[in-house]
C-alpha cells in the first residue's frame, strides 16, 4: 500500500475509508471545516486512542497541509499493523482538488 493518496483518487474512492483528522488543535481551530465523516484526534494523544481505531478498514490520515504531522501518523498506525495513509497536501489538497468540507 502506499504512503499518500492523491485528493482526486480519494474522491473516486471515499467509501468504506475511515477517515481522520490529526490537524493539531490550533490548525484545526483556525479552520473548522473537514472532511465528511471525519473523526479529529489530538496527534499528540495517539498512543491513547490508536487501539479504538477499525483494523479492517483503510484509514486515511489528514494534516493542514500534508506534511510532518499526517506522516508520523501515519508512520506510527502502520508500525502498529494498520492499513493507514495520507492525503497528499492534506486539507488545503483536497480542497484545491475540489473535494467536499463541512463545518461543525
Amino acid at each position: 500500500m502506499e504512503h499518500t493518496i492523491k485528493p482526486e483518487d480519494l474522491q473516486a474512492q471515499f467509501a468504506g475509508k475511515f477517515i481522520l483528522d490529526v490537524r493539531r488543535v490550533t490548525d484545526r481551530d483556525a479552520a473548522p471545516e473537514h472532511l465528511p465523516g471525519a473523526q479529529w484526534k489530538n496527534p499528540e494523544q495517539l498512543a491513547e486512542w490508536a487501539k479504538t481505531l477499525p483494523r479492517e478498514r483503510e484509514i486515511v490520515v489528514y494534516c493542514a497541509h500534508g506534511g510532518s504531522v499526517s506522516n508520523s501518523v501515519v508512520d506510527a498506525l502502520r508500525a502498529k499493523g494498520f492499513k493507514a495513509r495520507l492525503i497528499k497536501g492534506g486539507l488545503d489538497g483536497w480542497k484545491a482538488a475540489g473535494g467536499e468540507v463541512t463545518c461543525k
